[in-house]
């Protein structure tokens, strides 16, 4: 196919997912770590992903019961030296804008860094938590991270003095009662469901575009590459980067 024949066949697939959004009554959108890539946050798997420098025990439930101070050097390396600098991409804003414009239902997100509140999204179902909060698993207390002083490692309740744990899904945690029950509630009567940058490998939260589409919904996906989701659920795959793709069919909505 020449180069012009691609870019029509690409100009075609994002008119289509612009009018799908359009004409949904209720369009929900599932983020992975693909999403905050351009934010220069890495993925935890694959090639380049964060388990290949670090030890994922560290985010093991048990482990850090019996190793918090060990483990929190590590946390905060990884989630709040290094993630803390991230800042809201185009993909992150675009939905945002989506949802102001009354065409997004709702995020639901595997992510933990807080970029799409950030960026503006109102309405957004944390699968696995949100790293810009510390709880004590004590007394249940919960503060943003900006009030604690992550330079006293491990830091600590000011009530209890126990050792804080960042609010997000470790190895060995359940899923928020709240957010799984609102993501399948959404997934289950949504008509368009767009994955952005999920690869679908983490369950339960990959079960979220499957229930979409038992239920009906119409599966776009924006990936650079083919996830478990493409072959499987998805009926639309617009190939790229998700900065680049949202900010073409943002275009093209409006």
């Amino acid at each position: 196919m020449t180069i012009f024949g691609k870019k029509q066949v690409v100009k075609e697939k994002i008119a289509e997912a612009a009018r799908r959004i359009k004409e949904s009554a209720c369009t929900l959108a599932f983020t992975g770590a693909g999403i905050s890539v351009e934010s220069g946050i890495p993925p935890f798997r694959g090639k380049h992903g964060l388990w290949n420098k670090y030890d994922p025990r560290v985010l093991e439930l048990d482990y850090f019961l019996d190793h918090g101070e060990e483990c929190w050097y590590y946390i905060r390396e990884i989630f709040y030296d290094f993630f803390g600098k991230a800042q809201p991409n185009p993909a992150h804003l675009a939905l945002a804008r989506l949802e102001k414009a009354g065409l997004l239902a709702c995020i639901v997100t595997q992510n933990i860094d807080n970029l799409h509140q950030r960026a503006g999204s109102q309405t957004v179902f944390e699968f696995h938590g949100n790293s810009s909060r510390l709880v004590c698993l004590v007394c249940q207390a919960s503060f943003p991270v900006e009030k604690v002083d992550l330079q006293k490692i491990p830091p600590r309740c000011p009530h209890d003095h126990s050792i804080l744990k960042p609010d997000f899904i470790f190895f060995g945690e359940g899923i928020p009662p709240d957010a799984y029950h609102q993501a399948f509630e959404h997934a289950a009567r949504c008509e368009v469901c767009l994955i952005v940058g999920s690869t679908g490998e983490v369950v339960p939260a990959s079960y979220v575009p499957v229930t979409a589409k038992q239920n009906g919904a119409f599966v776009i996906e924006i990936n650079p590459e083919a996830s478990k989701f493409t072959h499987s659920v998805t009926d639309l795959h617009l190939k790229g980067k998700a900065g680049e793709v949202m900010q073409a069919l943002e275009r093209e909505i409006f």
